[in-house]
């Protein structure tokens, strides 16, 4: 899956969210993915619930297309301070 693709669909799935993807660095395989998504829907969540929410939007695709994403999850005022 490109990581252009997986972007659009996190994007699709929680609403105001800005997703960068690219292929995971110092791995050959074009499923091995690093994602960093922010969105306003991650306020008041823990990490393991931010995550569990891009897990969602990818939803069938985690086992079928994408073999390992190193996520960043961030709110709008967490990536600011970053």
């Amino acid at each position: 899956m490109k990581p252009e693709d997986v972007e659009e669909l996190i994007e699709s799935k929680l609403e105001d969210a800005e997703a960068t993807v690219t292929h995971a660095r110092d791995e050959h395989d074009d499923d091995h993915l690093a994602a960093t998504v922010v969105s306003p829907s991650f306020d008041g969540l823990s990490l393991v619930q931010q995550h569990q929410l891009v897990y969602d939007a990818l939803d069938e695709h985690m086992t079928t297309d994408i073999h390992a994403l190193e996520l960043s999850t961030y709110t709008p005022a967490e990536y600011e301070d970053a």
